[in-house]
């Protein structure tokens, strides 16, 4: 008989779509209903037996005749929303599997959109629980089994249902991935499974469980074979003081763990060296005991000295032998994902190693250039880092569950609980600061005008020539050079004036007197002749890419002048 570990399965999904009730469901246990800070932020995995799988889900796991071979289910609860930040393993995420979590009332909102995209980025199969059924109008529990339940609804429910789920198909497929309800899917190897559910009724949880158990079993058994005579292997999920001192809540996700072990955990300096001086395991009611040995996979909490500067998703392995072989190991696993450069970028800050890893990763999707990328609190050193960049789109620090310790305004500092906020908030900013950048350099070019002398407004005739026009289209700036719609240079523009005040602009229909210090009116200019900006090719190229701070008057402008300049070179702009 082949020697199976139980699969990991990750529960995510949005705040208050309800992964810990469902989870109180399969444990049979009330966690979210008790007291404040209750055990769900303590104890973020269940090690779930064989024996309450078939509890749950039993009779239907007889029905399909599916033989049950897999010990349990490790099942991790991400709390908050700070999905992942702590789930990592060297090469992919610590979960073989995953339940994505939707209130079926509201649909994918921001949190599942960014538990998808990381479940994606590490390739992680995953099922969705469309919860809340009870909430649609009508809806009644009439049978244990889900679908003669959902046959027994009336016939306006069961349309109310099937469009939810149909809304649910419809952004999976925007996002990458064809899904289908569980009892309508053929293929589950190209079908993302949807089962609907409600923690509050009981509804679906039997069938949630089965195909979980059913899609482990039967995809990921080579995924699962382990040797338990190999040294354990495993990440850090918690770090905590207790009664006992300072508790590493771990996952062990291969071979074995044993009490008086040498470990190695990964440090952001250096490998931390300490030996187990305790395990303990628990069950799915969180009751624990004290265990000499353990096999993977499995979530323990463990006492070890000389361990509070350990920080959460850190690797952890056995190293009873080759100390130097397993430390230089675990050291480049966090080297991996810590980045520092010479090159330019932008600097990123996250509380875990998990959380750094999945920022970093959708960062570099979506192109950004990453300087440097560790783990703790923004510290005065990141802010001069970021301070000494050429590029101000990189003067910019993202943090992941971080706090500044310092503030300043040469630096942004952007700092949010979830990834995809972060990142929609920088990719915000960065709009914003391009657009200032943008609007500074229109303050450096020639603008397109065109003006016309007005008869009976000749105030000056040369050193330097005053004459009165009005503003036909585009705008006015001093220094503006002027020329005639033929291209023949006239002056620049010395001053302007309007109703007897100085002025730096003009716009359409403005009627304003110009000083032209290089013209003499009867010689190069007379009454009613159009002048309009000369403006060279850089210029004109630069106000091409910025057209859409310019208005219409000036798009067409700016025709009408590179008209007059191709006559001379057909090239010119282009």
């Amino acid at each position: 008989m082949k020697n199976l570990r139980s699969p990991i399965c990750v529960v995510v999904g949005h705040i208050d779509h309800g992964k810990s009730s469902i989870l109180d469901r399969i444990r049979n246990t009330n966690i979210i209903a008790s007291e404040a800070g209750g055990i769900t932020q303590a104890i973020s995995f269940t090690n779930l037996g064989s024996k309450r799988i078939k509890e749950v889900s039993g009779r239907l796991l007889e029905a399909l005749k599916i033989n049950l071979t897999i010990p349990g289910i490790l099942f991790l609860d991400t709390p908050g929303h700070a999905a992942f930040n702590n789930l990592r393993r060297r090469g992919g995420n610590l979960a073989d599997i995953a339940i994505l979590v939707i209130d079926i009332t509201k649909g994918i909102e921001e949190q599942s959109v960014e538990s998808i995209n990381i479940l994606k980025q590490y390739k992680t199969p995953f099922i969705i629980a469309a919860n809340k059924i009870d909430l649609l109008s009508g809806w009644q529990k009439k049978d244990d089994f889900l679908i003669k339940d959902i046959n027994l609804q009336s016939e306006r429910v069961k349309q109310e249902l099937d469009n939810k789920i149909y809304e649910l198909v419809g952004k999976l497929s925007g996002l990458g991935f064809n899904s289908e309800r569980f009892d309508r899917v053929d293929d589950y190897t190209k079908n993302v499974a949807i089962v609907p559910v409600s923690a509050k009724t009981n509804d679906g949880i039997s069938e949630l469980l089965m195909v979980v158990s059913g899609l482990a079993q039967k995809y990921l058994e080579n995924n699962l074979l382990i040797n338990k005579e190999s040294g354990g292997r495993g990440t850090i999920l918690e770090v905590k003081e207790e009664k006992a001192g300072t508790v590493i809540y771990s996952v062990i996700y291969d071979g074995t763990l044993k009490k008086n072990d040498q470990i190695v955990i990964g440090g952001v300096d250096k490998p931390i060296i300490t030996k187990v001086r305790a395990i303990f395991s628990a069950d799915e009611k969180f009751k624990f005991k004290k265990e000499k040995e353990v096999s993977a996979a499995i979530g323990i909490k463990l006492l070890a000295s000389n361990v509070k500067d350990v920080i959460s998703g850190m690797p952890l392995v056995v190293a009873n032998k080759d100390l130097d072989k397993h430390k230089e190991e675990v050291q480049k696993e966090v080297e991996e994902v810590l980045i520092h450069t010479d090159r330019e970028g932008i600097i990123v800050k996250a509380d875990t190693l998990g959380g750094l890893e999945a920022l970093t990763n959708l960062l570099k999707q979506s192109g950004l250039q990453i300087k440097k990328a560790s783990i703790g609190n923004i510290s005065k050193k990141d802010i001069a880092d970021a301070m000494a960049e050429n590029e101000e789109l990189n003067k910019a620090i993202l943090g992941f569950n971080v706090k500044a310790i310092d503030e300043t305004n040469e630096v942004k500092i952007i700092t949010n609980e979830v990834i995809y906020k972060l990142i929609e908030d920088y990719e915000n900013w960065k709009k914003q600061k391009l657009e200032e950048q943008e609007k500074k350099e229109l303050e450096n070019v020639i603008r397109p005008c065109k003006v016309q002398i007005l008869p009976g407004c000749v105030f000056r005739q040369s050193n330097p020539a005053v004459v009165g026009v009005i503003v036909l289209g585009g705008l006015v700036k001093n220094n503006t050079p002027l020329i005639k719609v033929t291209g023949e240079k006239i002056s620049e523009v010395k001053s302007m004036q309007l109703e007897g005040k100085n002025i730096d602009k003009a716009e359409k229909n403005k009627e304003i007197a110009l000083s032209l210090p290089s013209a003499v009116v009867g010689r190069h200019i007379r009454e009613r002749d159009i002048l309009i900006s000369d403006m060279n090719e850089e210029d004109f190229i630069k106000l091409k890419k910025l057209k859409k701070y310019l208005n219409r008057d000036e798009i067409e402008l700016l025709k009408e002048i590179a008209n007059i300049k191709r006559k001379k070179d057909p090239l010119w702009g282009i």
